[in-house]
């Protein structure tokens, strides 16, 4: 069974940092891209982030660049997202997202950032 579990969300100040691991199982983790998304509260879902296989190339959203973080451990099947200088404007369900063919997203992991 493919699956995808995120973790390290939490309630942050702003200008902290958490960052996030998506463990991954049950399909080839090394052969794929892999993407970081969210959504806020009534809103869509957003791209953050993408990783080629290799770990490259990273491309951000500009709401983001600058600030955040992608990379992956092929060996240990895992996907991070560092966050920096986090905004109150980041406050989501962070969604790690294998690519296609046949993508799956996971459950997500609550990032809240507020004073």
């Amino acid at each position: 069974e493919v699956q995808l579990v995120e973790s390290g969300g939490a309630l942050v100040q702003p200008g902290g940092s958490l960052r996030l691991s998506c463990a991954a199982s049950g399909f080839t983790f090394s052969e794929f891209s892999m993407n970081w998304v969210r959504q806020a509260p009534g809103k869509g879902l957003e791209w953050v982030s993408t990783i080629g296989s290799n770990g490259f190339p990273t491309t951000y959203a500009e709401s983001v660049k600058g600030r955040f973080t992608i990379s992956r451990d092929n060996a240990k099947r895992t996907l991070y997202l560092q966050m920096n200088s986090l905004k109150l404007e980041d406050t989501a369900v962070y969604h790690c997202m294998k690519s296609a063919p046949n993508p799956l997203k996971g459950q997500g992991t609550q990032v809240t950032v507020s004073s």
